[in-house]
């Protein structure tokens, strides 16, 4: 799943130089979840007809393993999505491990058939981890009882994780699939509201059928189905309205950078007085990165004099003044910066910053289509 998400998370290292997060919800996911695989795992040995006094180890250390496999697998299916999408020439931000599950933080694609593969590859992927699970139940011997119970389990869960993913519920992967094949012939914006509408009502099922004994994570899923379903209609209809406007029109030429050796107390000053919460940080004419508010203040007061502008610093893509000011907005929030330097032809010639977005978007409400002013 790839939809917008407040990530508050902790970074546990990267694969293929994709950052891997855990949310606290993950932490919080683990112990509910032994326990429940745990059961699981005992229910298997009943229908199996293996007395449970012959089982080795807790129920419950066979209910974690099974807990961390499964994440494992999530984090290989979105994997996935995120190798697929870079291929495509789209910025993939991260992945982050929560109590439902996973979520990519990935770029469109500029072609539907793009976003339709892009967006199958995870279920195809839990698919094959599936039957790789079922495929070690039958090769192991028939001693094992424990570790064959535990391939079974592990398979029928990646199988019904691929299963599920396929429901053309938006922002699932089959939601997106429905959204990038309506595309072709809905256009951008109205297959988006269909495939919204579509994964709204999927997601009242969801909570439905989790309150009348689903269980507890159907009804969690359902509510963030619909809390994404409803970010990507608003960001559709936000893109639908600023339409062909490029970061030209909206951009501050020449804006105010700060060296890249100015030290934060220097740059809080300067910002105190100019009242401004970014700046561009440059060093012989190229871009470093961008110096926010927040930066500033988590720099203690005692070590501002010391630390330079360039050490913390985020790493900020330009944009170019032929961009869209859509693709501008998106970049923001994949980076999580309030402004982007502008460069053409490498050399910085401007700034945009989401005052100077929600401005445009506010300006060109009033006339429909007019173009706001640079």
């Amino acid at each position: 799943m790839h939809v917008p998400l407040d990530m508050r998370a902790m970074k546990i290292g990267s694969v293929s130089g994709i950052p891997v997060r855990v949310h606290w919800s993950f932490l919080l996911a683990l112990p509910i979840l032994a326990v429940i695989f745990g059961q699981h795992f005992l229910a298997a040995a009943d229908m199996a007809e293996v007395p449970r006094e012959e089982l080795g180890g807790q129920p419950w250390m066979w209910g974690l393993g099974l807990t961390l496999l499964l994440f494992l697998s999530v984090l290989v299916h979105e994997l996935a999505h995120a190798l697929y999408a870079r291929r495509k020439g789209a910025r993939v931000v991260d992945i982050t491990l929560l109590m439902i599950g996973g979520v990519s933080r990935i770029g469109e694609p500029d072609r539907p058939r793009d976003e339709a593969i892009m967006a199958l590859a995870g279920p195809l992927t839990s698919l094959v981890l599936g039957l790789a699970g079922l495929g070690l139940f039958f090769a192991t011997p028939a001693g094992w009882v424990e570790l064959r119970l535990f391939f079974v389990i592990l398979g029928e869960i990646n199988l019904l994780l691929g299963l599920f993913n396929l429901l053309p519920a938006f922002p699932m992967d089959g939601g997106r699939i429905l959204r990038a094949s309506l595309s072709g012939w809905l256009g951008g914006a109205r297959a988006t509201s269909v495939a919204g509408i579509i994964g709204k009502l999927f997601a009242a099922a969801f909570v439905v059928m989790g309150l009348l004994g689903g269980g507890f994570f159907l009804a969690l899923i359902g509510l963030f189905v619909f809390l994404g379903a409803d970010a990507e209609v608003r960001q559709m209809r936000m893109r639908d309205m600023l339409g062909d406007v490029r970061v030209r029109d909206l951009m501050t030429r020449m804006p105010p950078s700060l060296p890249a050796r100015t030290t934060i107390r220097t740059a809080a000053e300067r910002m105190q007085a100019e009242q401004r919460v970014a700046y561009t940080v440059v060093e012989d004419g190229r871009v470093l990165g961008v110096l926010t508010l927040e930066d500033v203040a988590a720099v203690p007061d005692e070590r501002r004099g010391v630390i330079e502008a360039v050490d913390v610093a985020h790493p900020a893509p330009a944009v170019a003044p032929e961009d869209e000011v859509w693709k501008a907005l998106r970049t923001m929030g994949e980076s999580e910066v309030p402004v982007l330097p502008v460069v053409d032809h490498g050399e910085l010639v401007g700034s945009i910053d989401q005052a100077a977005i929600l401005r445009g978007i506010e300006l060109r409400g009033l006339g429909g289509h007019s173009r706001p002013a640079a």
